[in-house]
């Protein structure tokens, strides 16, 4: 497995849905998983020691609220964790969360639920060392720059 996608809690999963359609598009490798960090950590630790033992290269973690999912993941593992801040009602307390790691306990957050930047950014990371899909991710970029060029020439009069 390349992506270990873990989730504070099912409501979450629209989000994840952003995510999974990125790595779907990349056909990597990955699982998406349901773990509180603060109502389940051992559950937790065994996903990630799971996940480690079948090869996972990049973890990303989604969570609201106290969102101390991406660190609490990032404490139990040397591999790359992504934070998803998930916004519900105070959308700031949960991007508080997760950007504001101590030294040494690093974890590189996207935008609120910004699910599809945390599997954009964890194809690039994978891509450093996949020359197949490093051009496919350099292809998906040219679209979107296709995509601006065509919807301004649209609206030209």
């Amino acid at each position: 497995m390349d992506i270990c996608v873990v989730l504070g809690s099912k409501s979450d999963m629209p989000v994840a849905e952003k995510c999974r359609a990125i790595l779907e598009r990349f056909d990597v490798d990955y699982e998406i998983r349901v773990a509180s960090a603060h109502r389940a950590p051992k559950y937790l630790e065994g996903i990630i020691e799971s996940a480690e033992s079948s090869g996972c290269k990049v973890f990303i973690g989604m969570a609201g609220v106290a969102a101390a999912l991406p660190g609490v993941i990032a404490s139990m593992t040397t591999k790359p964790v992504i934070g998803v801040p998930v916004g519900g009602k105070v959308p700031l307390d949960s991007l508080l969360s997760i950007v504001q790691m101590p030294p040494g306990m690093p974890v590189a957050t996207v935008g609120v639920d910004r699910g599809d930047n945390a599997g954009a950014l964890a194809i690039q990371i994978l891509a450093s060392s996949d020359d197949k899909l490093s051009s496919a991710y350099s292809e998906y970029r040219s679209e979107m720059t296709s995509k601006v060029i065509q919807d301004d020439e649209s609206i030209q009069g």
